[in-house]
């Protein structure tokens, strides 16, 4: 028993300075690349969070921007609507004053037209009553003759 005692503290000998200490250094440098790659699948979880928020930080600012342009073009469009509305009123102002202003020449015309026809007619029956001297039947019935003249050259 002393021998197989011997012979195990022997090998145990022989196992803890061969094998023992190329186990437990494999071990501690298996321990020390798990340690490592789980630091660096942090950092690069870090990093994926950090691109994250940026990514989004950038999408709300594209998003914002975007809506910008979008007002902005509403705003542009009903400025240039407002244009159209009020350069279609200053031209409808326009054609409207141009016509009030050749209807009131039209008129003018139309009534130095008339004037001069009364005239005429007027040196024509004061011809007819200096011609003939008419009684009170007679000087009606000129009147009315040139109501009558007058109502069909209008």
């Amino acid at each position: 028993m002393l021998v197989m005692l011997l012979t195990f503290i022997v090998l145990m000998v022989l196992v803890k300075k061969f094998a023992w200490g190329p186990v437990v250094d494999m071990m501690q440098k298996r321990e020390q690349y798990v340690a490592n790659e789980i630091e660096i699948a942090e950092k690069s979880r870090s990093e994926a969070e950090q691109a994250a928020k940026e990514a989004a930080e950038q999408l709300k600012q594209t998003k914002q921007d975007a809506q910008q342009m979008i007002e902005d073009a509403k705003n542009a469009g009903k400025r240039q609507e407002q244009d159209i509305i009020d350069s279609a009123r200053q031209e409808a102002e326009r054609i409207k004053k141009a016509a009030q202003e050749e209807i009131r020449n039209e008129k003018e015309r139309a009534l130095q037209a008339l004037q001069d026809q009364v005239s005429s007619l007027s040196i024509l029956i004061a011809s007819k009553v200096i011609e003939k001297e008419i009684d009170a039947q007679d000087q009606e019935k000129l009147i009315n003759e040139y109501i009558k003249e007058v109502g069909e050259e209008r």
